[in-house]
Parts: structure tokens; sequence; C-alpha cells
């Protein structure tokens, strides 16, 4: 079993910038990648970043630019910095972990962009 659970959501003008983190219950390395999803209400889950066990990075083009997403020396973190934000950003944001094709999910973290 694997357990995700995010933090560093909260409250931020635009402009501002905040920090996720990702925190795994197992070594990263055993995911083919780890991800960043958003959800706003009344929309779909959407892909914002996502890095491969290569340390290859794919970026939504709504945020290339803005965000960067790594991970942690400690092999256990997947970390979202998000830098000039714009009140569309706002949403619940999710980290996800694919392995041999199963998806794993965390409970999110809200992040709200006040203009």
């Amino acid at each position: 079993q694997v357990q995700l659970v995010e933090s560093g959501g909260g409250l931020v003008q635009a402009g501002g910038s905040l920090r996720l983190s990702c925190a795994a219950s197992r070594t990263i390395s055993i995911f083919d990648s780890m991800g960043w999803y958003r959800q706003a209400p009344g929309k779909q889950r959407e892909l914002v970043a996502t890095i491969t066990s290569g340390d290859s990075t794919n970026y939504a083009d709504f945020v290339k630019g803005r965000f960067t997403i790594s991970k942690g020396n400690a092999n256990r973190m997947v970390y979202l910095q998000m830098n000039s934000l714009k009140p569309e950003d706002t949403a619940v944001y999710y980290c996800n972990a694919l392995r041999q094709w199963y998806n794993y999910w965390g409970q999110g973290t809200q992040v709200t962009v006040s203009s």
C-alpha cells in the first residue's frame, strides 16, 4: 500500500508563490513517474506537471515557465514550486504516483489565489 500526503497549500495573492510538498510512504524510485494534478470546482482533474523515474519533466502549457516539479534528496518527496500565481490557478492540487499503469493519489491540498 502506498500513501501520498500533500501539504503546502493555502491562500496567496496573485503574483505570489507557494511550494507544495508530497510525502510518499515508500521510496519514489519504485514509481514510473510522479506528478501533480489539479481540480477546480466544476471542472475535470487536469495534469499540471510530471517527473519520471529518469527525471524527465513535463508541464501543462498553462504553467510552463511558472511552475517547477522536483524530487527531494531523501527520495520520498516531490515538490511543486509555483510562482507568479494567478486566480485561475485556484484548485485542489493532488499528488500522483504511477506504477505499472496503477495510479496512486493523495487527498489533495487547496490552493486559493486571490486577485
